[in-house]
């Protein structure tokens, strides 16, 4: 998987020596919140790792580690998800922020350039972003990702706003970057 850049962040492939920061991301009810919960146990972390490594292995859009350009820290992830077993076809753009970093627009600066990298470099027909109706700042990440609110959804037992760009409209919008 290529290493994208951004003005501010470096957003590079999952590895194994990750493990540690991220299980200690993942045990952080600020990092997890609306998510299923806080990862309990290291083997958590691992499967997750595991799995978007093996999307990078397969050759298919996977999740990125972000990486802020000025330091040597491993402050989330942003990349794409799949959910079929929830009949869900379309890709997702997920993104999950360690607190000391949010209100900077960092993870907008990375799912702006993840969304760039699906439509001009995977040439997806369109993507989408789950985000729980009360995740405020989730939400404005989405909308000036140039998404919109499609529908709500349930989503592992929670109500759940589908938002949604084309590439029809990524081009309209922003051209081929």
């Amino acid at each position: 998987m290529p290493t994208l850049e951004t003005e501010r962040l470096i957003l590079r492939s999952f590895c194994a020596q990750d493990v540690d920061v991220m299980a200690q991301l993942f045990a952080n009810p600020d990092f997890m919140r609306f998510s299923l919960g806080v990862f309990t146990e290291r083997k958590q972390t691992i499967a997750f790792i595991d799995k978007v490594m093996g999307w990078d292995g397969v050759g298919i859009p996977s999740q990125f580690a972000v990486v802020p350009r000025d330091e040597d820290a491993l402050i989330g992830y942003c990349g794409f998800f799949y959910h079929p077993e929830h009949q869900i076809e379309d890709i997702e753009i997920g993104y999950r922020l360690h607190p000391d970093y949010w209100n900077r627009g960092l993870i907008t600066e990375a799912a702006r350039a993840v969304r760039d990298h699906g439509f001009r470099d995977w040439k997806l027909s369109r993507v989408i972003s789950l985000i729980h109706p009360e995740n405020i700042p989730s939400r404005r990440v989405a909308e000036k990702n140039g998404m919109q609110v499609e529908k709500e959804i349930t989503f592992r037992g929670f109500p759940t706003l589908v938002f949604a760009i084309t590439r029809e409209q990524w081009l309209a919008k922003y051209g081929a970057r």
